[in-house]
């Protein structure tokens, strides 16, 4: 945990229709100073969005090395490479490279994080999808989040349904692909 970083827990009710995914989870996440309660929310629900064995959180927001979240095989390979925000190009391009699929959760306009990248060497930006959510939804669930979260994920035909602390809010979830 980074020196500084603020602890929030989430006790988290996983039905991913869509995938077949039931889960219950107990997360404990750090949130580094210099990050926002948006990116942070965002950061949980690509984990929620994306749970299969052997996801977890990189080294953080000032990791280099690591993406934001992650899949690792038994052996430690990264299978799977999620970044949350707006990355450089460059850390998609090497992130495509090293993992075998490459997901970008974004809080932020998909119209600008798209514009970053035209352009840009990306590895395999063809088969690297940018999810979005509905305007303002992220910003509405961060204004929720305290220091213990209950938290209730569903995911069905598309649309994301969250249920923060006793509020209710929804979204579609918005696909662009890369390439």
């Amino acid at each position: 945990m980074a020196i500084g970083a603020t602890m929030h827990t989430f006790e988290i009710e996983l039905a991913d229709v869509d995938r077949g995914v039931y889960e219950s989870l107990s997360l404990r996440v750090a949130r580094h100073p210099s990050e926002t309660a948006p990116y942070m929310v965002t950061r949980v629900l690509a984990y929620c969005l994306e749970h299969e064995e052997g996801i977890d959180f990189g080294e953080g927001i000032s990791g280099t090395e690591e993406p934001a979240v992650m899949v690792k095989d038994l052996t430690g390979r990264i299978v799977t490479w999620i970044e949350i925000g707006q990355p450089e190009a460059e850390r998609l391009h090497r992130g495509s490279r090293l993992a075998d699929r490459t997901a970008v959760y974004t809080h932020r306009e998909p119209e600008k994080v798209l514009a970053r990248w035209e352009g840009k060497k990306i590895h395999r930006r063809e088969d690297i999808v940018l999810t979005s959510f509905d305007p303002g939804f992220v910003e509405a669930a961060a204004a929720l989040v305290e220091r213990r979260n209950t938290l209730t994920v569903s995911v069905t035909e598309g649309h994301l349904y969250l249920e923060l602390n006793g509020e209710s809010l929804d979204s579609d979830l918005h696909r662009h692909p890369l390439g």
